[in-house]
């Protein structure tokens, strides 16, 4: 959590992008992710040549004497933020503009840069020296800040409140996943460090930030301190694909600020024949696209055997199922509208889930939710890959609450179902004896499948009528005519005492 002076550093950095001209929320965290690329590729260089000295190593640095930019050769220490940030105002923009960027773009050749791939299409965008001089000199003060604060993960903090920021949904119906959220998706789902994670709508790498922090937090010792699942953590768990560039970069960064020093982020269309993952991840997290274009004759045709449709939040499910090995798990948010519709489709994905895997779960959220990006119903869905059936009971659960308003402001609030979410689900066995009148409670197969595989929680939920006795109608009058006799008394006094004033 960003609170106090760093989180006014911050503020003050991202009005200097505003009044320099960058209204984009998108724009700005694209160009401070460049930015913080390029300072934390001198800190890593400078940290990784002391080791190499202490260790009596020899050390290739990243910015060797002589570098090769266009048709000039110029001494590669002036590419260090270390060097260029002394600089005055005119030739630091010209340093930066002219050698650094190029200089990053072309890093991608060098296997020891892991940052290198995504920053090989970067565009320079701040449009004054001032503005660069002001920016700069404020990004010093917020990684002295971060310094100072005895925090793991101050630099992933800081990069999710720039993350907060992104308060507008993209065309292809994307919106930011509060952070809760994702954590309490995760939380059901308990990621161990041999899984195999992808998120297919990636975005800002939300999702996939969230099964490392839980790793972290939770399977510390059995991932960093054996060998092979460090491996695996830092070079082979995560994937994650989307179709918006800008969001690539972002969402690899913001992996790379967590600490996983080689996610595998692409660009790619899922939906596509261009995805060929099968059979492949043994975890699945995502907030799919619920709306927005999609170009029919480019759909995989395996999704469509499984339902014909050009509802992307219909198309996702069935990509799920088929990118899952046997035995892997998703949790995703669907809106309201896949639980209940009753389109052909709609049917067959539902269908597909109940008789042909496992669904287990069935959380359905309040529309504030989502909210300022989205006033949407939603649900989150948690199922297994099983290929052969395997569902007995599905399990829903009516989420009121999750710890804010659910209006636009989404100010903090003590009603917050969420932990009660997480424990219940663990622990499946006592929902048994829940009546349908309770929050959560069990629903069989069989009786799913009698109502078209319908998942909407008022389906199955009972409401609970308390009978109210009122007295009988002569009481209730009389009580009112005793009333108009003690009105009618007062009005009288109040008279006699204004007689006898006059």
């Amino acid at each position: 959590m960003v609170t106090g002076e760093l989180k006014n550093k911050i503020d003050s950095l991202w009005e200097i992008f505003w009044t320099g001209g960058l209204t984009n929320p998108l724009d700005v965290i694209e160009q401070m992710t460049y930015l913080m690329f390029i300072h934390d590729l001198d800190e890593t260089d400078s940290l990784r040549a002391k080791e190499s000295a202490m260790l009596g190593l020899p050390y290739t640095s990243t910015f060797p004497p002589e570098v090769q930019i266009g048709g000039r050769t110029i001494d590669g220490s002036q590419l260090k933020w270390s060097v260029f940030h002394d600089f005055p105002a005119g030739k630091m923009y010209s340093v930066v503009q002219e050698w650094v960027f190029p200089f990053i773009k072309e890093l991608h050749g060098d296997k020891q840069s892991a940052y290198s791939k995504y920053m090989s299409d970067a565009i320079f965008k701040l449009p004054t020296p001032l503005i660069l001089d002001k920016v700069v000199t404020a990004m010093d003060g917020i990684y002295a800040q971060m310094e100072q604060i005895q925090s793991a993960d101050v630099r992933g903090d800081v990069y999710e409140y720039l993350l907060s920021k992104l308060s507008t949904a993209g065309v292809n119906g994307q919106f930011r996943t509060p952070r809760h959220i994702i954590r309490m998706m995760v939380d059901m789902l308990q990621p161990r460090p041999d899984d195999t994670v992808c998120d297919p709508a990636c975005g800002t790498s939300g999702f996939l930030v969230a099964v490392s922090d839980y790793l972290k937090e939770n399977r510390k010792a059995d991932v960093f301190f054996d060998r092979q699942h460090k491996d695996h953590y830092m070079n082979h768990m995560f994937h994650g694909y989307d179709m918006d560039r800008t969001m690539l970069r972002i969402g690899a960064m913001n992996m790379m600020t967590h600490g996983v020093d080689n996610p595998f982020i692409e660009y790619r269309d899922s939906l596509s024949d261009q995805n060929p993952d099968r059979d492949k991840y043994s975890l699945i997290l995502a907030n799919p696209p619920f709306k927005g274009s999609l170009d029919a004759d480019i759909v995989s045709t395996d999704l469509l055997k499984v339902c014909k449709t050009k509802k992307t939040e219909l198309l996702f499910l069935a990509l799920f199922l088929r990118m899952l090995k046997v035995g892997g798990r998703c949790a995703c948010i669907v809106p309201d509208g896949v639980l209940f519709g009753s389109s052909t489709a709609h049917k067959a994905i539902r269908k597909e889930l109940i008789e042909n895997n496992r669904l287990e779960a069935v959380v359905s959220m309040p529309s504030g939710v989502f909210k300022p990006y989205a006033g949407v119903s939603t649900a989150a869905l948690v199922f297994t890959k099983t290929g052969h059936g395997g569902t007995d009971k599905v399990w829903f659960y009516d989420m009121r609450a999750d710890g804010f308003s659910l209006d636009d402001k989404r100010t903090p609030t003590k009603d917050n179902d969420i932990p009660d979410i997480v424990a219940r689900f663990h622990d499946l066995a006592a929902e048994a004896s829940r009546a349908r009148t309770d929050q959560s409670f069990l629903v069989p197969k069989d009786e799913i499948a009698g109502n078209d595989y319908d998942l909407s929680i008022n389906k199955y939920k009972k409401t609970e009528y308390v009978p109210v006795e009122y007295p009988p109608t002569s009481e209730i009058l009389a009580e009112l005519r005793a009333l108009e006799a003690e009105v009618g008394k007062t009005m009288d006094e109040l008279e006699k005492m204004l007689a006898e004033d006059m």
